[in-house]
């Protein structure tokens, strides 16, 4: 098997990578790497895989690949082509492409106010838990719009790598003190994603909701 993810259980990025390729239905090797209390995603070996120190990492033979972002595109027109993951119709591509920058950067508060609350990784805990709330107010905000307009998910007809990479953070967003009853229209869309065939979840997403 030549598809390896270095992983680690409680690593939300991680989690969205193998959120997809459960739903890909796509068997794959996991190593899992002992980020806390370890640090060894910063060793001298994991570092040559990725510079940046993080996870996830992807290996499919010759090719390595880091961010989640990438990894879900890789792993969508591999295993898909031009498919529901990943659209081809250009709008819906730009729109996903938008919601997938947006989950590696607006949401990236929200990663780190949970990783404070848990692991005591430092940050200013008042500042993160604004800038989550923030974020997570604008996904509620299109949600509604788009189910006033008839549509269940961020866009098009039907889950694509957008759900994906948006859902860990508002799911896992309880760990730092978030109220998901401020968000109707996100925990209507939360409901929906646990449908998708293939759902799985992580530690500090129970399996109801």
């Amino acid at each position: 098997m030549s598809l390896v993810l270095h992983d680690y259980e409680l690593d939300a990025d991680s989690y969205k990578v193998r959120l997809l390729l459960s739903a890909l239905g796509v068997e794959y090797s996991k190593v899992a790497v002992n980020v806390h209390p370890g640090h060894e995603q910063r060793s001298p070996a994991y570092l040559r895989l990725n510079p940046l120190g993080n996870l996830p990492i992807l290996v499919d033979g010759e090719t390595t690949l880091r961010d989640s972002g990438a990894i879900l595109a890789y792993l969508a027109r591999l295993h898909e082509g031009e498919g529901q993951w990943l659209p081809a119709d250009p709008v819906h591509f730009g729109e996903v492409m938008m919601w997938l920058f947006f989950a590696s950067a607006d949401l990236a508060p929200a990663t780190l106010a949970r990783l404070h609350h848990m692991l005591e990784v430092p940050a200013d805990a008042a500042a993160v838990g604004a800038a989550s709330r923030r974020a997570f107010r604008i996904m509620d905000d299109h949600m509604t719009k788009r189910e006033l307009e008839g549509f269940a998910w961020f866009v098009g007809d039907s889950a694509t790598l957008a759900d994906i990479a948006l859902f860990p953070a508002i799911a896992l967003s309880r760990d730092f003190g978030i109220d998901h009853d401020e968000y109707p229209a996100l925990r209507r869309w939360m409901r929906r994603v646990r449908t998708i065939p293939g759902f799985i979840t992580m530690p500090g997403i129970p399996d109801y909701h």
